[in-house]
This record gives C-alpha cells, sequence and structure tokens, in this order.
C-alpha cells in the first residue's frame, strides 16, 4: 500500500501544478489509508507537503508571468490569519471523543474524515462544473465576500490541511476577475502561505518525521514540474473536470468507509 502511496504522491503534484489545487485534497487520505497516519497528524504532514510544493509551482508560474502577488496578499490576509489560530489554538483544544451514545462513538478522527470527505464532494461538484466559471465574470468585486471566502479558506485548511485551491481559483476569476490561468498561478501562491503558516502553528504539538516528509516531498515536486509544464498545453476545463470525477469518486469511498 505505501508503494501506492508514492505513486499517487506524484499525481498529488500534477494536479497542483497543472490547476492550481484539487491534488491537496487526495493528501491526507493517501496519508491515511496509505500509510496508515492518525487524521490529525496527516492534515499537519498534508500543510507541509502541500505548502512546499506549491511553491515550487508558485515559482514557475511567477517566471511565466501567472502569479498576481497583490491580489494573493491581499486576499489570503484573512486566511492566513484564521489558519494560523486553527491549528495553534482550536484543533489541539477538540477532544478525541466529540460524541458517545450508547454503542455509537463519534471520534475527532472519524469527524475530521467525514468533513474532508464532504469537501471533496463539493469540491468536485466545483471541479465538474469549473467551465462555469468564465461565463461568471463581471460585476464589482464584493469585498465582504472576499473576506468571508478568505475565512472559509483559512478553516478549511487549518482543520483539514487542504489548500483549498478548489475554492481559491473560482473566488479569484469571480470576485477579483483575474483570467484562470493567472488565477491557477496566484492560488499556488496562497496555498503556499497557508499551509506554510499552518504548519507553523502545529510546531510543539505534533512529532514530526521530516526523513519521511522530504522523500514525499521530492515526489510530490517532481509532480508539480511535470503538471506546470504540461498544464500550458492541455485545456483548464478537460482537467478539472477530469479531476473532478476522480475526486468525486474518492470523496464517496471515504465516506462510506468511515460511516458503514
Amino acid at each position: 500500500m505505501e508503494i501506492l502511496g508514492y505513486i499517487l504522491s506524484v499525481f498529488i503534484g500534477i494536479s497542483l501544478g497543472l490547476i492550481g489545487g484539487g491534488g491537496s485534497i487526495l493528501t491526507v487520505p493517501v496519508f491515511v489509508y496509505l500509510f496508515h497516519l492518525e487524521p490529525t497528524l496527516a492534515t499537519s504532514y498534508s500543510l507541509f507537503i502541500v505548502g512546499l510544493t506549491s511553491l515550487t509551482g508558485t515559482v514557475y508560474q511567477y517566471s511565466k508571468g501567472y502569479v498576481n502577488v497583490k491580489a494573493a496578499l491581499s486576499f489570503g490576509l484573512t486566511s492566513v490569519v484564521t489558519v494560523f489560530l486553527v491549528r495553534k489554538y482550536l484543533l489541539p483544544e477538540i477532544p478525541d471523543i466529540l460524541l458517545q451514545v450508547g454503542a455509537i462513538t463519534v471520534t475527532k478522527s472519524t469527524a475530521i474524515m467525514v468533513f474532508f470527505a464532504a469537501l471533496m464532494l463539493a469540491a468536485s461538484v466545483s471541479m465538474i462544473l469549473g467551465h462555469r466559471e468564465k461565463e461568471l465574470i463581471g460585476g464589482q468585486t464584493n469585498l465582504v465576500k472576499l473576506l468571508g471566502y478568505g475565512v472559509g479558506i483559512g478553516l478549511v485548511t487549518g482543520l483539514l490541511g487542504a489548500g483549498g485551491g478548489f475554492l481559491i481559483i473560482p473566488a479569484l476569476v469571480l470576485l477579483v476577475k483575474i483570467p484562470i490561468k493567472k488565477a491557477i498561478g496566484t492560488s499556488l501562491f496562497i496555498i503556499t502561505i497557508n499551509s506554510l503558516v499552518g504548519f507553523a502553528g502545529d510546531l510543539g504539538h505534533v512529532y514530526i518525521d521530516w526523513q519521511f516528509l522530504f522523500k514525499i516531498l521530492a515526489i510530490t515536486v517532481l509532480g508539480v514540474i511535470i503538471g506546470s509544464i504540461f498544464g500550458r498545453r492541455i485545456s483548464g476545463d478537460r482537467l478539472r473536470s477530469g479531476f473532478g470525477w476522480f475526486v468525486l469518486t474518492m470523496g464517496i469511498y471515504i465516506l462510506s468507509r468511515e460511516l458503514f
């Protein structure tokens, strides 16, 4: 199973390089089901992998002129603060057993994976229908919605260790009116900041196996380089749709495994 985990790590990087998100939502399931890590630890490791992998993609996209630094910093401010607060103060305070009624016990780990599966289902719909984003560009930028998106993305990143690219890209396209190609590069920059700040909030709370992390990182970085190169030649709509169906399948599998 670990061999499969290493193989899927390549695709995590490829997805980040191709569509500026999506791959990070596979990282936690790979760590939990294939490397047999506890879900809370898996979210911490995911933040490290996703953050540095996205940084590699950001550097490449920036060299091609596909990163809007000003938009990334203004949009990412609320999400960065939210991520840090969630990882540093909220997550450690959540009890291991959330609910116990008779023989039914809902643990923190189960809740995280169920929440993650629900997020994957929502993400898959967003990716499958992503081609509609271009049709909706227009109107005035709504600052309240933008700030709300930042907090929401921060909660997702902080609780689940996912970069939130599937939320960031539509927000950049619809609210900030950034072209889709530049939104992908800008999304990687925001994911980098959010993920690494979230991981910093974990230091001192969890045990870090640095050798394992850097091994996975080397694989995902290779993937993001491959994805960034091929992303310039492949239709973004086809990429999002195909990956969306894959994420939908994974979400259904995780949900059924955790509940039944």
